[in-house]
């Protein structure tokens, strides 16, 4: 909202909502004195006897400064007023005090119509607050009320009591923090083909001599590894395949007959046949 001064702003506004908004003729002069100090002898004055934290706002969270999107700052210290309003008038032999009554009554229309404080009423440091300033009618306690005119040693006079809430004081720029780091990289994201898996399709020469190579033909190959065996005797092992095709030299001293041929790609597809060695 402001700085401290902003009590004394809300006071101004409330104190300049009231002489301007009462009907009664002659106008009745506005004051903000305590109950002991001299003032006219026809007037209605309010008199800020507490001050407390609000609850609702006592937990809040650093916000992000309305200045500066890339600065938190703590919360501001958010109060109610708390107004005693009493209003003054010569006595008349006849009727007494109803023209004080009249006064009080006036005051208390007003702030009924206005239950929040109209920002054409508002001082000027009160125009960016960010929550509205309301004025709520409290319950009047005696015993309060007795208390309140007893410590500045004056008779009781009729009083209302008005709870004015939130004001809000902002805290010294001194404490802002940056906001942190919650995005490290912006960029575009990595979009890849759909994966295609290998499959191993033929070998080639399945018959014939020892010595001989055989070419194993599939799809995808490339890219992965190719690990091959003969009845358990490794022949290649982690190939790196850069096409479709790769060729698999068999053993010169086979004896004939027919061995196990197992053919790995990087353990995604795996294909097994028999092959022939002739003489």
């Amino acid at each position: 909202m402001s700085t401290a001064t902003a009590i004394g702003m809300v006071s101004e506004s409330l104190r300049g909502m009231l002489f301007a908004e009462m009907t009664l003729t002659p106008a009745v002069p506005v004051t903000v004195l305590a109950p002991d100090e001299a003032g006219g002898p026809r007037r209605v004055n309010l008199f800020l006897y507490k001050v407390d934290e609000n609850p609702v706002f006592k937990n809040a969270d650093w916000q992000v400064s309305r200045a500066d999107p890339a600065t938190l700052v703590p919360s501001p210290l958010s109060l109610n007023l708390y107004y005693l309003m009493t209003a003054y008038a010569p006595n008349d032999t006849q009727n007494g005090n109803t023209t004080a009554h009249a006064i009080l009554g006036e005051a208390m229309r007003v702030f009924h119509q206005n239950p929040m404080i109209p920002p054409s009423d508002l001082a000027p440091g009160l125009q960016e607050a960010k929550e509205r300033i309301q004025i709520i009618l409290n319950p009047v306690n005696l015993d309060e009320l007795s208390t309140v005119w007893a410590t500045f040693g004056q008779p009781f006079r009729m009083s209302v009591l008005y709870e004015v809430t939130v004001v809000q004081l902002d805290q010294s720029a001194e404490l802002a923090a940056p906001t942190p780091e919650r995005v490290r990289t912006i960029g575009v994201p990595d979009v890849r083909a759909p994966f295609a898996p290998p499959s191993i399709d033929t070998v080639t020469e399945v018959s014939g001599p020892a010595g001989r190579t055989v070419t194993v033909s599939g799809t995808h190959l490339a890219g992965w590894q190719a690990s091959v065996t003969l009845s358990g005797d490794p022949l290649v092992t982690a190939l790196p395949l850069t096409a479709d095709t790769f060729p698999v030299t068999l053993p010169a001293g086979l004896a004939p007959g027919f061995y196990e041929l197992r053919v790995d790609i990087s353990r995604l597809t795996r294909k097994t046949l028999f092959i022939e060695v002739t003489t």
